[in-house]
């Protein structure tokens, strides 16, 4: 049987790498033999795991859904045309997110279709089914997100056509559905239920998924009556049952995110990153192959997107803690600003902001000096001529609010208010910190959290609220404000009533929640809200972002390889985007 080039599972026409015609080259195993046999089946799953490494965790998913909203923009060395909605079909980051989700729902598909033909415990054939109905539909859902329409693969494909169609958004959504269904009744029930490793498949990350899937659908033309519905009795349905599952808020906001600590209890999947060079090693990429089975090799590169170039101001210089600057983005003053501007009783500004930094350069050459004259207000032990500070002494510090330029002047260290944010440093988004990686320049190799209850919690108060159950809105989105509040604010403070309640405020609760956790950009999409929120709030993305912007192209490569049949274009939506 002719066996397909690495590059050409999934969507087959999708890639053009596939060298125009099937070769009889032995560069992949993924042919309908291989699923048969209990090996080849459970390396088909690990591969189905694996490929999530290509979205959570890896630059392209945190391109497409950080940067260019109203939280971030771009940095000195971000991305200057998707990020500014400038950007064709031709874009290389969204090619990969297309190309990727589709390989990995064709191994999907190969498990499902071959798992009865399998000589193993049904119970255990069964599971592993479960277990590639879950991941297809994160796979799936990824791509109906961004793309709408998209082809609707429900079988493994083993030979390659030049014919696609771009099936109807509510049959992808229905078929997403139907997989999370199957997914919960078999899987354990939750991430600690006995035997579960971190970042396997459980009945309790489909359910959450499940509801974002109703969420998300109700705000598209996909749209059913009961979606809100839906969407609220499953989380709720979580939520009420989180003890039971061994899931629970982590008292402290600060510790969800705390390295070494990604299975705490409030974490219901995350996608799981390897030390082993062969598939996450430093400056890592394309595919790799093990056991016969070719995956991606997508290193987890969130601990460097954030990192701004502190090494260049007085006293600094690079180091693994501090972390490599690649400066990929900055948050936008409205972030800052107005989403996190109460600090009092919400704890979440300094817990997902880095604003200090602690000089690190052991060459006192370097350190700036006190001028003559010393200026108004300076410390009483400043000596002209004298280091303003030393080793180990706070280099930078960002306040978080307005100061003089004489108030700045004073300052022992280099003080940065708001005002005075670049695109070279900002306030740092440090969820993904890793401070244990081998290297200055290696990856992570952290896990990286999808979904966690916080979230579950925040879609139980939208569909609520879309509901018109203010009430129960109103609850569910307190216990997630409540926590904020730990240890040093004043829990019931934190409460708001029902006339604070809109979709805009939701959305800012997700932001002061979730900033930076690969969600926004669906975020506005699904509320309605890009467009307004972009525009209002991004200053460079403004200009350029209009309605063809709420979906993403569909890659060039794969309209070009499209030859027989109907045209697959974007035209069925935005003729702009062609």
């Amino acid at each position: 049987m002719k066996k397909l080039s690495i590059y050409c599972f999934g969507l087959l026409i999708a890639l053009t790498n596939c060298n125009k015609k099937l070769k009889e080259e032995p560069n992949s195993l993924l042919v309908p033999s291989f699923f048969q046999t209990s090996q080849g089946l459970q390396a088909g799953l690990d591969a189905s795991y694996a490929g999530m490494r290509n979205f959570w965790g890896a630059q392209e998913l945190f391109t497409a859904t950080v940067i260019g909203t109203d939280e971030f923009q771009r940095g000195t060395d971000g991305n200057k045309d998707i990020n500014l909605y400038s950007y064709t079909s031709s874009h290389g980051t969204t090619t990969t997110l297309w190309r990727a989700a589709y390989v990995f729902i064709n191994t999907c598909n190969g498990i499902i279709d071959n798992a009865d033909k399998v000589d193993m415990p049904l119970a255990t054939k069964n599971a592993i089914v479960a277990e590639a109905k879950f991941l297809r539909a994160n796979y799936y859902f990824i791509l109906v997100q961004f793309w709408g329409d998209v082809t609707l693969n429900k079988n493994f494909i083993s030979s390659s056509s030049t014919a696609a169609k771009r099936d109807p958004m509510t049959d992808v959504y229905d078929f997403i559905v139907q997989d999370l269904k199957d997914a919960i009744a078999v899987l354990p029930a939750g991430p600690k239920s006995s035997g579960v490793l971190p970042g396997k498949a459980t009945a309790a990350a489909a359910k959450h998924v499940l509801a974002k899937v109703y969420l998300t659908r109700a705000g598209s033309k996909a749209k059913k009556a009961d979606d809100y519905q839906n969407a609220y009795n499953t989380a709720v349905d979580l939520i009420n049952n989180r003890a039971s599952l061994g899931l629970n808020l982590v008292p402290d906001f600060g510790k969800v995110f705390a390295e070494g600590n990604e299975d705490n209890e409030e974490v219901i999947w995350s996608v799981q990153h390897t030390a082993n060079i062969a598939y996450n090693g430093p400056n890592n990429s394309g595919i790799s192959s093990s056991n016969g089975i070719s995956t991606y090799s997508a290193d987890n590169v969130l601990n460097h997107m954030w990192v701004g170039q502190y090494e260049k101001r007085p006293g600094m210089i690079r180091s693994t803690p501090y972390g490599r600057p690649y400066i990929r983005c900055i948050p936008t003053r409205w972030l800052t600003d107005t989403a996190f501007k109460e600090r009092v009783n919400d704890t979440r500004y300094s817990k997902t902001f880095q604003t200090v930094w602690y000089a690190n350069n052991p060459d006192p050459k370097g350190y700036p000096v006190w001028t003559s004259p010393l200026p108004a207000g300076a410390p009483a032990d400043a000596v002209v001529g004298q280091p303003k500070f030393k080793f180990g002494d706070t280099a930078i510090y960002m306040p978080g609010v307005p100061a003089t330029a004489a108030k700045i002047a004073a300052t022992r260290y280099l003080l940065i208010p708001p005002a005075n944010y670049d695109a070279t440093l900002s306030a740092t988004m440090m969820k993904y910190f890793d401070t244990k990686r081998a290297d200055l320049n290696s990856p992570s190799i952290r896990p990286t959290i999808a979904f966690r209850l916080a979230e579950t919690y925040l879609i139980a108060a939208e569909a609520a609220f879309m509901l018109n159950n203010t009430g129960d809105a109103v609850k569910y989105i307190n216990a997630v404000r409540e926590r904020a509040a730990y240890p040093t604010g004043n829990a019931t403070a934190m409460d708001i009533n029902a006339s604070d309640l809109s979709i805009d405020f939701i959305l800012d609760e997700r932001t002061r929640e979730l900033c930076g956790e690969n969600v926004r950009w669906w975020d506005l999409v699904r509320t309605s809200k890009l467009l307004e929120r972009v525009r209002m709030h991004n200053k460079e993305a403004a200009p350029n972002i209009i309605d063809k912007h709420i979906l993403r192209p569909i890659p060039q490569a794969q309209i070009d390889a499209t030859t027989t049949g109907d045209p697959y274009n974007n035209s069925l939506y935005f003729p702009l985007w062609n």
